[in-house]
């Protein structure tokens, strides 16, 4: 077991490394230097803030409807990353971001005013910081020892604790969200899937009984209800902690067919639900799963336009016709600012299969999102990239995904999911589900 001063000292070390030239005098979280998700407080003198606690008081027009309006309608683009100036900011931006801008003409970044809106409940905080000297990593780095909720590694010292802090990360406990999905064609045509999604983590089941559910990180439900063709179908997965010592469980449900059976292709690059074979089922939330099939590593923590605030891109006054075209989305319609983020790389152990050979992670250290994602095939080639284009649920205290894109740049098509723009409903941070809810026999009944 880490104790505090070893975790000082590594987290002093670490981040002396990643960050040259930057001292600190106090690396407790909370402290001075730290906050308590193991974030730098400070700012960078001049673009990045320094953190003060994010956003928690929703605007005075927001209806508290869940339909989250900007808080910043003010807020100006100061310039735009395109084909003419890429190379001045390409160290500020992944390959694969670089590689999008100089694709496509119309591809580029607005950038916007840095702000720091994440913001957590205080108890996920005080239970964060208590796992900084209590929770490790197991031997084989594929599961977490000592740990119930919270963040387990707000002070990282490998590249399955990032990850793992982006798996267990606060969404609200149990959620429920109406989105669409579609894959566009490379003219920009496309066809909408809708879905409803349920996850809920064990501690906040309405029925939570301790121990009845050991090894269960959370438990996440999937149903379609269009198109008509594909309604009804529902995916449930039992999410485990440690995926080689005890597999994640999943089901499906044929409305068709009308019967439950499992489905051991819901994992690493099974296809993804509905999604015309443009993601695997580990590119959902640009990463969910067990790590085992890569070696990881830190590469460091560095300065980063990533995707953030994304409350235009959500929108009532959009329709999915307005966001969607050919080889990406309207990128007028996007946010980015300068934040910073740990750079974590995945590369496919000798032996292994799966479809990217290596995938570049970068993380939001206030959040612990996964902001963008690099992907390289087997030859070592960039294939896709992926971004989450995050916002701040200011009424319950939870960093979101507004929605993900996922580029093809060798087939010139994307996929979209998590638009809400067009659905009733998009977003329930405050449903209550029973343990029942989450079970095969669940499903039969609801084809029923």
């Amino acid at each position: 077991m880490k104790t505090t001063q070893q975790l000082i000292v590594t987290g002093v070390l670490t981040c002396s490394l990643m960050m040259a030239g930057h001292v600190f005098a106090d690396n407790t979280l909370g402290g001075d230097t730290l906050t308590r998700m193991g974030a730098e407080r400070a700012g960078n003198g001049d673009e990045i803030p320094d953190y003060e606690g994010g956003l928690t008081t929703p605007p005075s027009n927001y209806q508290g409807d869940m339909r989250y309006v900007n808080p910043f309608p003010e807020d100006e683009e100061l310039f735009r990353i395109d084909q003419s100036n890429v190379d001045e900011y390409k160290d500020r931006l992944s390959p694969g971001q670089v590689a999008m801008i100089n694709q496509y003409d119309d591809f580029f970044l607005p950038i916007y005013q840095t702000r720091r809106t994440a913001a957590l409940p205080e108890e996920w905080l005080e239970i964060t910081a208590e796992n900084a000297t209590t929770v490790e990593l197991e031997q084989s780095g594929n599961g977490i020892l000592n740990y119930t909720t919270g963040t387990p590694f707000p002070i990282p010292e490998a590249g399955q604790e990032v990850i793992f802090n982006h798996t267990t990360r606060y969404r609200g406990g149990s959620v429920r969200r109406n989105i669409a999905q579609m894959a566009p064609q490379t003219d920009g045509q496309f066809s909408t899937v809708r879905l409803a999604e349920d996850i809920t983590y064990p501690t906040f089941l309405s029925d939570y009984r301790e121990g009845d559910h050991d090894n269960i990180l959370f438990y996440f439900r999937q149903t379609t209800t269009s198109p008509s063709r594909l309604s009804g179908n529902v995916l449930l997965v039992h999410e485990t902690i440690d995926q080689v010592k005890e597999g994640r469980s999943a089901w499906i449900y044929n409305s068709g067919q009308r019967r439950v059976r499992r489905a051991p292709n819901v994992a690493y690059d099974g296809p993804g639900t509905a999604a015309d074979g443009q993601r695997t089922a580990d590119n959902l939330d640009l990463f969910n799963g067990a790590p085992d099939k890569y070696d990881w590593e830190i590469i460091g923590k560095k300065e980063m336009y990533i995707p953030y605030n994304a409350y235009d891109l959500n929108s009532t006054d959009l329709s999915y016709s307005d966001i969607v075209g050919p080889g990406h989305i309207d990128q007028s319609l996007t946010r980015y600012e300068l934040h910073r983020v740990w750079h974590v790389r995945a590369t496919l152990k000798e032996g292994e299969r799966h479809i990217y050979g290596q995938r570049d992670f970068y993380v939001d250290e206030d959040s612990w999102q996964i902001a963008v994602v690099d992907h390289y095939d087997g030859r070592g080639e960039l294939w896709r990239m992926a971004e989450a284009h995050m916002f701040q649920a200011y009424d319950f205290d939870i960093p979101f995904y507004a929605f993900e894109t996922l580029y093809d740049m060798l087939s010139g098509r994307y996929l979209l999911i998590g638009l809400t723009n067009e659905e009733t409903d998009p977003y329930n941070f405050a449903t209550e589900r029973r343990a029942s809810f989450y079970t095969p026999a669940a499903l039969r009944r609801s084809g029923r």
